[in-house]
């Protein structure tokens, strides 16, 4: 799981900022693909006994209460927002499309997960 954490992060910032923004319904899809994916397997790695789809279930149910999380412009959330990991964990803005974006993401990173413990069963929690 820690593969799948290591591989989505780095993939998750090129397919947000660096596909030509013609492309952005694309964009923003293949980059929450990659965010579920990431927390996801981050979960599984710190955790690994977890079911991945219960950790598939609860990251996607959390990454939607951010998502209305942004309509709250408190002025602690501002400033978290101000900084790089707090817009990258808090976002910056929502959209009821990245609401829609989150049940497919996390089915992806749900189904990434499970073909990583069956390929690697003995290295499931290794970090």
């Amino acid at each position: 799981m820690v593969a799948q954490a290591l591989l989505f992060a780095p993939l998750g910032f090129v397919l947000r900022f660096l596909l030509p923004s013609s492309a952005e319904v694309w964009r923003n899809l293949m980059g929450n693909i990659a965010y579920e994916t990431f927390w996801i397997g981050l979960f599984l790695a710190i955790a690994p006994r977890l079911k991945p789809r219960s950790v598939a279930i609860a990251v996607c149910l959390v990454t939607c209460g951010l998502e209305f999380l942004q309509l709250n412009h408190h002025p602690i959330l501002e400033a978290a927002r101000a900084t790089l990991p707090g817009r990258l964990i808090l976002g910056n803005g929502f959209t009821w499309i990245d609401l829609l974006q989150y049940f497919p993401a996390s089915a992806i990173g749900w189904c990434c997960a499970v073909k990583l413990k069956q390929r690697f069963p003995n290295w499931e929690g290794a970090l």
